[in-house]
């Protein structure tokens, strides 16, 4: 399950940098089309992801103890960030369907931005949590985060 929820976030920053493009050779029907597709792939993401958190647990740092500090800020860095650009998003999307241009556009440019770094830093937790150190099993949410 981690592997496909990260498939799906990396699939949406993809969708966005498309859409992104899209926007700037004002090809807007496009835009509306693949920025709705990146945020269906966001909420599918977030489904399997909170699903797997809630249901089965999370998975707790495996590396080494030195390293566990700079990986909790790291991994706060990613969550406050994921969260802003999912409200950034939300905001994003509803002013682009309420046809508030000069709004959406300027605020699609920062949530943009926003969502490439999430993305990007979603995919070294998944790296660091599944490939570098991976656990042999999950825990509750807090005991994988503060044991």
């Amino acid at each position: 399950m981690p592997t496909t929820s990260t498939f799906f976030i990396v699939v949406s920053a993809v969708l966005v940098a498309i859409g992104w493009r899209l926007a700037i050779k004002r090809k807007l029907d496009q835009h509306q089309t693949v920025m709705l597709w990146a945020a269906v792939a966001a909420v599918i993401f977030f489904v399997i992801y909170a699903s797997r958190t809630l249901f089965i647990g999370s998975t707790p740092y495996n590396g080494p103890d030195g390293l566990k500090p700079y990986y909790l800020v790291f991994l706060l860095f990613h969550i406050v960030l994921a969260t802003v650009a999912a409200v950034f998003g939300i905001t994003t999307i509803v002013l682009g369907y309420r046809k508030k241009m000069v709004k959406h556009r300027r605020l699609g440019r920062v949530t943009s931005i926003i969502w490439f770094i999430t993305a990007i830093t979603g995919v070294f937790v998944y790296l660091i949590l599944y490939v570098i150190y991976p656990a042999a099993e999950v825990k509750p949410l807090f005991d994988a985060i503060f044991s």
